[in-house]
């Protein structure tokens, strides 16, 4: 082994020294992700919620369904008979339910056979609403605390008052034959409803918009744990279908590398490899790389190619992936342009836009209200994508 080797070998260990130092010394952040996953401790994580399930309903026996609604009931279901083999309570928290058409189906079919559906999602599947008679609205305009308060007077002294994390989803429309208002939410003075139980067939829907009272931070606050056992004391002691956001080979991934990218530590060994193996090579490079010749650069393509991609897409009504990527065009333009944080679309990021923009603020609201309208929806359309590209035609052309 040469000199050469050895200093690189050298530089490469104290390298790989360094970052694992840097890595083990600094403090870790706090993860404010709303996860609503069920193994994590992070603030907006359900750990303690899934953990509590047992004292909660020391009748029941808690099932984790890690697939989809569909797949899993769909093996439960007697087609002899036409019953399903299990009964009991499917329940799902999530910031978003995103269900498909086909696993909506399902609970439905689920609840009709005289079986439970309890959801607590800001903005539970559309399919599911239509089903039910229910509209949802969101409205950016709240401010400060929320009041969350029972219809029941017996759980009066449950009420609670919370702050961080909070969303304004709360229902519009509701059929008055079926539907049986639990809970509100308060802004000010203006109250919505936001907790619903809906008899379908023999069973019953409960949608509840506030989903955030049931993640770690908020049941550690306080008497906040007050509010989620009452919200599920209209649960009865059967078997829990607790569905897990972990579902089966949905963080896995593609790549090759997805084990070493998604662990802090191996992620930045990995870097630091390969910017030693540039380094070897720029170094050795300089002796013995021979004579390049000149070669003409092939033409720029890059809008030919784009245009060809669009028609495919367009061709091939592929609507959905059209509007994901005009939707990360424009933040991305938004970011390039004004210097903005695309993270969070809420009301002080659409102020702070017509100021920088010089636009007005209702033409702004229309847009960002259709594209988050646009992200939650399951399935597009071409009406949708000639919203979208109108819309964002216009903030530019203005």
């Amino acid at each position: 082994m040469n000199k050469t080797i050895k200093i690189y070998i050298a530089l490469l260990v104290f390298l790989f020294a360094g970052a694992i130092a840097i890595e083990f010394s600094r403090e870790q952040p706090i993860n404010w992700n709303r996860t609503f996953n069920e193994t994590d401790k992070i603030p907006y994580g359900t750990f303690i919620f899934y953990e509590q399930l047992n004292n909660l309903f020391p009748e029941s026996h808690i099932k984790t369904i890690h697939a989809t609604p569909y797949e899993y009931f769909d093996a439960l279901y007697n087609f002899d008979d036409s019953i399903y083999n299990t009964s009991g309570t499917y329940m799902a928290v999530n910031n978003f339910s995103g269900l498909d058409d086909v696993s909506a189906q399902e609970l439905l079919d689920f609840a009709a056979h005289g079986n439970d559906v309890f959801i607590s999602s800001n903005f539970p599947s559309k399919n599911i609403q239509d089903s039910l008679g229910v509209d949802i609205k969101n409205d950016y305009s709240f401010k400060g605390k929320a009041l969350l308060s029972f219809a029941n007077s017996g759980f009066k002294k449950d009420s609670i008052t919370i702050e961080k994390g909070l969303g304004n989803y709360y229902f519009t429309e509701l059929d008055s034959a079926s539907t049986t208002v639990l809970g509100y939410q308060k802004f000010d003075s203006i109250r919505h409803i936001n907790y619903v139980k809906v008899e379908y067939g023999a069973g019953n829907f409960y949608l509840h918009l506030q989903p955030v009272v049931f993640t770690n931070y908020h049941l550690l606050k306080k008497n906040n744990k007050k509010y989620a056992e009452a919200a599920l004391s209209y649960i009865a002691n059967d078997t829990i279908h607790f569905d897990s956001v972990n579902k089966i080979g949905s963080d896995l991934g593609s790549s090759p590398l997805r084990f070493i990218l998604k662990t802090p530590a191996l992620r930045w060994a990995w870097y630091l490899a390969l910017f030693a193996l540039v380094c070897f090579m720029i170094f050795n490079a300089k002796r013995r790389q021979r004579i390049v010749k000149i070669i003409k650069p092939n033409e720029n393509t890059t809008v030919a190619f784009t245009k060809t991609i669009g028609n495919l897409y367009y061709e091939t009504k592929e609507h959905d992936t059209i509007i994901d990527k005009k939707i990360t065009y424009f933040l991305e333009y938004l970011r390039r342009e004004y210097f903005l944080d695309t993270q969070i679309l809420d009301e002080r990021f659409i102020k702070n836009l017509s100021l920088k923009s010089n636009k007005k603020e209702d033409t702004i609201k229309r847009l960002i209200n259709l594209i988050l309208q646009l992200k939650a929806k399951r399935h597009l359309e071409e009406a949708d994508l000639l919203r979208l590209n109108k819309a964002i035609e216009a903030f530019y052309n203005k």
